[in-house]
């Protein structure tokens, strides 16, 4: 007896067009579109068929350039770059959580931190046992009514923390009409005037390696932040202290700085090789991600 041959090349074990096509319309049709050919394939089992092998399912979905992650997979929303100008004090906020470290191992304490972006000067800062949202909203509360902020004109920055995030904070920023922006998830850089000023209070030659109480640790922070605001000369503002420039004596102390300049060069002009000297330029404006474009920049 004749028997016809298949075309040369074609495996006698493979399957017909038409067996393909009913492959390939299984693993497209609406209840597998998110299943991988393995569960596609025990699936079909379960019910008593079996169209093709597994190696089959796949080989046949690459053929088609369908080989991928083909279950919906969460995307996370694109988020935009801030870009926040400070041209002013009580402008422009930044505030984090930072931990310090306990009498024991695995112990913390909680340092909440305000600080304002143009002047650098720190409006709020409280160490807790815990972080908390609450916590957060009562020290934003606490440090508007302190500042006198008027509705619709400060921004608050944060990262993107379960208590920058929480409801508390987002439902206080609505009430008392304060925008609020964050970080882009794992871009630290979109929140540097916090990252720095931790930096700072940790790098303090004074600073421990452990506190030993919640007690020790608010009063090494007492201490800080009035070194910090009131006699820490900044670079990023002119070398002044951040008291200076947050409550505008920047100015004089910026003038009378000149004077004593001039003076000095008056007596021995032959010390000052190029010029006269000057002080430090006062700060007119800080950045959170400064734009490219100069037409936005100035």
């Amino acid at each position: 007896m004749y028997r016809r041959r298949r075309p040369r090349g074609a495996p006698a074990r493979a399957l017909s067009t038409a067996e393909r096509a009913q492959v390939l319309s299984e693993l497209r049709s609406a209840r597998f579109a998110d299943a991988s050919p393995a569960a596609v394939w025990a699936t079909l089992l379960d019910e008593g068929r079996c169209l093709c092998s597994q190696r089959t399912m796949y080989r046949l979905l690459a053929g088609h350039g369908e080989l991928r992650e083909r279950r919906d997979q969460l995307r996370h929303p694109a988020y935009a770059r801030p870009e926040l100008l400070a041209a002013r004090p009580n402008e422009v906020w930044s505030w984090d959580i930072t931990k310090l470290k306990g009498p024991a191992t695995w112990t913390y304490y909680y340092l909440y931190a305000i600080l304002d972006v143009f002047s650098r000067y720190i409006v709020g800062w409280t160490v807790q046992q815990r972080e908390s949202g609450e916590i957060a909203k009562d020290l934003i509360g606490q440090a508007t009514t302190q500042q006198q902020v008027a509705r619709d004109t400060l921004t608050v920055h944060a990262d993107r923390g379960s208590s920058m995030t929480s409801k508390p904070v987002a439902f206080l920023l609505a009430d008392l009409g304060v925008t609020r922006t964050h970080n882009r998830p794992y871009t630290s850089t979109d929140n540097p005037y916090s990252e720095a000023h931790f930096k700072t209070l940790k790098y303090r030659p004074a600073f421990p390696a452990r506190f030993g109480s919640i007690e020790e640790a608010r009063a090494f922070c007492r201490e800080f932040f009035c070194w910090y605001n009131h006699e820490h000369r900044h670079s990023g503002i002119g070398l002044m202290a951040p008291a200076a420039v947050h409550y505008g004596r920047a100015k004089d102390i910026h003038d009378e700085r000149a004077r004593v300049l001039a003076q000095a060069y008056e007596r021995t002009p032959e010390r000052f090789v190029a010029r006269p000297p000057r002080p430090p330029e006062l700060p007119t404006a800080a950045w959170i991600n400064k734009p490219d474009t100069k037409e936005v920049a100035h």
